[in-house]
């Protein structure tokens, strides 16, 4: 998948994009990718993160909220390739990740705070399509997200 770059974005959309603070690294085989905002809120258990990446992505893009948590990954190998199969263009975690060979294969675009090899709880916690904020952003659902290796901007609309 081809974009425009986040640094031409944000120029040609000066005052109309949000740019998240640098927090995040590259670990999916896609270093760019962009699409329509599906938020998740949840906190060291990755079931509904499962239960998106099931459904139809249709271009879209999984914003996790797992509140910083460093103790365990929300994402990992099996999740990406779920993401990949189903449609989805990217994930971007406040949180970690895991399993970061296979990441690297996945035809996805997967950014988080960090990596770490613990598995998360399966509780079946988590708030889906609710607004969530960090790095300084307000992600809300149905607004766009855009990454690349530069970084990440959101848009109320659709940028060309």
């Amino acid at each position: 998948m081809t974009t425009t770059p986040t640094t031409d974005l944000c120029d040609a959309n000066e005052g109309q994009v949000a740019v998240c603070e640098p927090l995040f690294a590259d670990y999916g085989g896609l270093a760019a990718f962009h699409g329509a905002i599906v938020t998740l809120k949840t906190y060291e258990d990755n079931t509904k993160v499962r239960q998106l990446l099931e459904s139809k992505g249709e271009g879209r893009v999984l914003v996790v909220d797992g509140g910083g948590s460093t103790s365990c990954a929300l994402v990992g190998g099996n999740l990406a390739a779920l993401g990949e199969q189903n449609g989805w263009s990217g994930i971007v975690v406040f949180g970690c990740v895991r399993d970061r060979d296979e990441l690297e294969t996945a035809r996805i675009g997967v950014k988080a705070i960090g990596h770490v090899p613990k598995k998360s709880k399966k509780a079946n916690r988590g708030e889906i399509n609710q607004p969530v904020k960090f790095a300084g952003v307000s992600f809300l659902p149905g607004y766009y997200l855009y990454a690349d290796k530069d970084g990440i901007i959101v848009s109320e609309k659709p940028l060309t």
